[in-house]
């Protein structure tokens, strides 16, 4: 196999920096080699390509990313793993760090650390920065001596949640465009084309149909409705969220609705079991406690019918029932997870089942996903048209009446 050479930049125990080249036949057995040398590979650049594969925290700013905290867990796990000292990694990452949060957060982490703070509970102090689930598996890792194996794991959890977020905003993305484009097309044809016709009809004389005068008249009032529309809108969507985090009863019937939508309703409710498997599956498989493993999963699917669910589970298992026994009474969940589930208990290998069930929910989606964006397509291109059509038809309605006056006059 040809080898290839790759400019790096690395750090090593003792937070040295230094750059080189390396040859190997990728970029992968590039970074293992360094690995196997203890240092930590922070940029690799193919030799002559101009190309950059940054290992350090990408981005320019804001808020962290789900990518952000990913990188941030694989770069931690191999410093870990190479001996480096906890305040030494703290440090790197700090430096590496390129959005304005995470920089801050370690920073201030890194000062708990040095005064005797555990990490975990250094990190929880950010919770806008670390998800509970983070913190709660680096506790884990942290209790049972394996940091870098809960961090490796923690990666690969926030990879896959990054995945399933990409599935969900590519199903949304078509519609959301073609109902910005067909709502500026009629903006368009208010503000231009229906004055045009106003006049030509106002010099012809005559009454014009009550489909053209609300054409007329909206085109008039385009100027202050257009506005008004866009201040209520953004006015309802700030209450109905500030009324979410406020009244959980809200948002459990709110979270209901949304997965009875004919639609909508059967993809978002494997996004939530998706996502309550992994994560569950993710925190026992480092050791959390299931009942604590629970209660950070609730939190975690982004809905309130799930974590109404983890809370009857955490209660069957305090009371020393099996969790696939609760969980047969609420029908978010379909049998087939509760039969894997109950399997796994019995087997003794739950958290392979809660991954299996991931897994199979994660290409559920995909296939959901697509098959949703095939039927939304023509959907949305007839609305379009439809929408369009009318306003045509309700422009060319007054030729007919005029028409008809002059025949009238003949």
């Amino acid at each position: 196999m040809a080898t290839k050479t790759f400019d790096y930049k690395i750090v090593d125990l003792h937070g040295k920096r230094s750059k080189g080249t390396i040859d190997a036949s990728n970029e992968a057995a590039a970074i293992q080699l360094l690995r196997q040398q203890g240092l930590v590979p922070v940029a690799l650049t193919e030799a002559g390509s101009g190309l950059r594969r940054d290992l350090s925290l990408p981005g320019l700013g804001g808020r962290t990313t789900l990518k952000d905290l990913s990188v941030f867990a694989r770069q931690f796990a191999t410093m870990t793993a190479s001996g480096m000292s906890l305040l030494r990694a703290l440090a790197v990452l700090e430096d590496q760090a390129a959005k304005a949060p995470l920089k801050k957060a370690l920073a201030e982490a890194r000062i708990d650390v040095e005064a005797g703070m555990s990490l975990s509970a250094a990190l929880a102090k950010h919770r806008k920065v670390f998800p509970a689930l983070m913190v709660a598996m680096i506790r884990a890792g942290e209790t049972g001596g394996f940091l870098d194996g809960a961090l490796e794991r923690i990666a690969t959890n926030l990879e896959k949640e990054a995945v399933l977020r990409g599935k969900i905003k590519s199903a949304l993305t078509y519609p959301v465009i073609v109902l910005l484009f067909t709502a500026l097309l009629v903006a368009g044809v208010l503000t231009f084309v229906v004055p045009i016709f106003e006049k030509m009809f106002a010099s012809l004389g005559g009454t014009l149909p009550l489909p053209t005068q609300i054409i007329v008249a909206a085109s008039h009032s385009l100027v202050w409705s257009a506005p008004l529309l866009v201040a209520v809108a953004a006015t309802g969507t700030t209450l109905v969220r500030r009324e979410l985090r406020r009244r959980p009863a809200f948002r459990l019937a709110f979270d209901r609705l949304k997965l009875r939508l004919p639609v909508f309703g059967p993809l978002l409710a494997k996004i939530a079991i998706s996502r309550f498997a992994r994560n569950l599956g993710t925190l026992l498989n480092v050791g959390v406690p299931v009942i604590q493993a629970l209660d950070v999963v609730g939190a975690t699917t982004g809905n309130a019918v799930i974590t109404e669910a983890t809370r009857d589970l955490q209660a069957a298992v305090r009371d020393g029932h099996p969790m696939s026994a609760a969980l047969g009474r609420h029908p978010v969940f379909p049998g087939m997870v509760t039969q894997m589930i109950e399997v796994g208990e019995e087997s003794g290998r739950l958290t392979q089942m809660l991954d299996k069930v991931a897994d199979f929910y994660d290409r559920e989606v995909d296939a959901a996903a697509e098959a949703l964006t095939a039927s939304i397509e023509p959907i949305m291109v007839i609305v379009m048209g439809a929408v369009v059509g009318g306003i045509v038809i309700c422009l060319y309605l007054p030729m007919f009446t005029i028409y008809q006056h002059i025949q009238g006059a003949q």
